[in-house]
């Protein structure tokens, strides 16, 4: 907690207020976020690494109850994945994160980009969704991983339905139960109210089973589209976790204010 106040400054107080100021910049239409919806194929270079991840566009047009946003890659992913590349970003450089982290991705969709740039500087990365995607997201790890420098040895996928999944029983699957997980990342899965509940008690479920001298930390960037989705989203998370917004000065370009993206830090509340 200290690290995190050392390097972020003051926590948000007020989420009502935060939201407001959050939403009180200027920004730029991205229309709903897509990198390209209609391509079966989408080239990036994120990292210094060059990438070409397979899409499913006719899935998501498609009428699927359960969803079909993860069929395609959003603009947040390649953005995120190039700031936790960089050398010089806060997590690692402060030591939160190192080589013998875990981090959990959730709701990483069928592009696998985080998880491709960041394996390399990290103990494993798991990338859970649910079943529907994994296909398409093994493909992406598969064909990506021989490109530039990268372990595909340490990334794992694995399904995880926010609503009927077993946190615990995942954890006893991959064997981390003594470890923990050391950081939750999350890109742009805030865009329906519903599921805001679900999702806040997943990473509470998996911040409880960290060692007591290890917490977890939970990433949340996302595209800022709906205010009422946002503030119901930041009143919920920062009811269980300490809350902070990361400035300016510890983003990339594509990420500070006026980009039309935000990136929040969260560390679960003491229970005592």
């Amino acid at each position: 907690m200290d690290r995190l106040s050392a390097c972020l400054g003051p926590q948000i107080t007020d989420p009502d207020e935060e939201a407001f100021v959050v939403f009180a910049q200027d920004l730029p239409s991205h229309n709903l976020g897509f990198v390209d919806a209609k391509a079966t194929d989408v080239e990036l270079t994120v990292g210094g690494r060059d990438l070409v991840i397979h899409q499913s566009p006719g899935l998501l047009t498609s009428s699927r109850k359960e969803g079909t946003t993860g069929a395609v890659v959003w603009q947040v992913t390649p953005r995120v994945a190039q700031w936790l590349s960089v050398e010089s970003n806060f997590l690692f450089a402060s030591g939160l994160l190192d080589s013998t982290s875990h981090v959990l991705e959730l709701g990483c969709g069928v592009a696998g980009v985080v998880a491709l740039v960041l394996a390399p500087q990290v103990a494993s990365y798991i990338a859970t969704d649910q079943e529907y995607v994994l296909k398409h997201l093994r493909q992406n790890i598969a064909d990506n991983a021989g490109r530039g420098k990268g372990k595909r040895a340490n990334i794992t996928v694995r399904p995880l339905d926010w609503e009927t999944s077993s946190v615990a029983a995942l954890y006893t699957d991959l064997g981390l139960v003594d470890e923990g997980i050391g950081a939750i990342v999350c890109c742009d899965c805030i865009y329906n109210e519903s599921l805001i509940a679900p999702l806040v008690d997943t990473c509470v479920d998996i911040c409880h089973l960290a060692p007591a001298e290890k917490p977890t930390v939970c990433i949340f960037a996302q595209q800022l589209r709906s205010f009422d989705v946002f503030e119901a989203w930041l009143a919920a998370f920062h009811a269980a976790f300490e809350t902070w917004r990361v400035p300016d000065s510890l983003l990339t370009a594509d990420l500070k204010e006026g980009s039309g993206f935000v990136v929040h830090i969260g560390m679960l509340r003491s229970q005592t």
